[in-house]
């Protein structure tokens, strides 16, 4: 696993030439970089050092967990401290993750720093490092997709006729937490019936029927890393068009998979599943990309979705959930999470991918 050292070292090369600083706020980025897991923080990173700022609620957590950078506690805004401490070292040219602040935080930062230092947004941030999984983190990744695939697993027994949506969600959370996670990564989706062609349907009072199709779609946040895994099941024996409409995004999901390897553009994989879903005459009915990255984030870099021409990498660790949302009907969706290798992806969610019939 990178030292925090490494990851700051990383991050100085690519700011090489465009900047002598680079104030990270977004806190997946500072726990990324230095370790700190509060929700009140600003990296500074200068080419021979790195200053975290904070405020006291978080005097003795940060001193515990950050590593490659001093802690300067203040009672004030981080930001404010932060940019306070780069006007005193004069220097002329500060980056800024532009696509993580408000304009209100851009004019404090620029009023803070006065006239004589350029503001300029980072070109390569962080995110461009996180999008390269190493193999602990694939690990940590692949960890929480086992742990969500065995609290799947458990609640399928509770998943019938008359059960609500919202109490099958709490079961899925509380067990998540029983097994050791510290949240689930996002709230738990289960729809059902005609609330299955919602993609991101929340869990309602809805009661189960029989004879509908229910969407799962689950996550927990295990050693900081998320996990994200959508399964559908349904409830009594499938008609024709249940197994029909089953069987193509499952197919559009394996060509998705078959599609992936480091150096191809990550249209081409969103491709490959939406042009088999529309040859099955179910295009209009995919509504969303194809997948996207996940690690300390649930929805991350690289993206995958029509005509994005960022090309894989070695290490990308991505979802692939292509699904068909037909109104008055239903839904299915199938999520797996891979891994991009040299010249394939990995499967790292080890639940099969059949239909289930409860």
């Amino acid at each position: 696993m990178p030292t925090p050292m490494t990851r700051l070292a990383r991050l100085r090369r690519l700011l090489a030439g465009e900047a002598e600083a680079l104030l990270v706020t977004h806190l997946p980025n500072l726990l990324y970089l230095v370790g700190f897991r509060g929700s009140s923080g600003a990296l500074v990173v200068t080419r021979r050092g790195a200053s975290l700022f904070t405020d006291g609620r978080y005097r003795l957590q940060a001193r515990q967990e950050v590593r490659g950078a001093r802690v300067s506690v203040s009672s004030g805004d981080p930001l404010r401290a932060a940019a306070r401490w780069l006007r005193r070292q004069g220097l002329p040219r500060v980056a800024y993750e532009a696509q993580r602040f408000t304009l209100g935080q851009f004019e404090q930062l620029r009023q803070e720093l006065g006239p004589g230092v350029e503001l300029r947004p980072a070109r390569a941030g962080v995110e461009h490092l996180r999008a390269i999984k190493d193999a602990g983190e694939v690990s940590r990744v692949r960890a929480g997709l086992e742990l969500t695939a065995r609290v799947f697993e458990e609640v399928l027994p509770y998943v019938r006729p008359g059960v609500r949506e919202l109490d099958l969600a709490a079961e899925i959370e509380y067990r998540m937490k029983q097994h050791g996670a510290r949240a689930p990564a996002f709230e738990t989706i289960v729809a059902s019936g005609p609330r299955a062609a919602w993609p991101h349907g929340r869990a309602s009072e809805k009661r189960l029927a029989k004879n509908e199709l229910v969407i799962f779609d689950m996550g927990a946040i295990l050693g900081d890393y998320h996990s994200d895994m959508t399964r559908t099941v349904h409830l009594g024996t499938p008609s024709a068009r249940v197994k029909r409409t089953y069987r193509a995004v499952r197919e559009a999901l394996e060509r998705a998979q078959e599609a992936v390897a480091a150096g191809v553009a990550a249209g081409r994989v969103d491709a490959a599943a939406r042009g088999w879903l529309g040859r099955q005459g179910l295009g209009r009915y995919f509504v969303h990309g194809t997948g996207h990255g996940l690690g300390l984030e649930v929805h991350e870099e690289p993206r995958v979705g029509p005509r994005v021409r960022e090309r894989l990498a070695t290490g990308n660790v991505i979802t692939l959930e292509p699904g068909v949302y037909i109104p008055g009907w239903g839904g299915v969706r199938i999520e797996d999470v891979v891994v991009v290798r040299r010249q394939g992806a990995e499967r790292l969610t080890p639940l099969s991918r059949e239909l289930l019939c409860l």
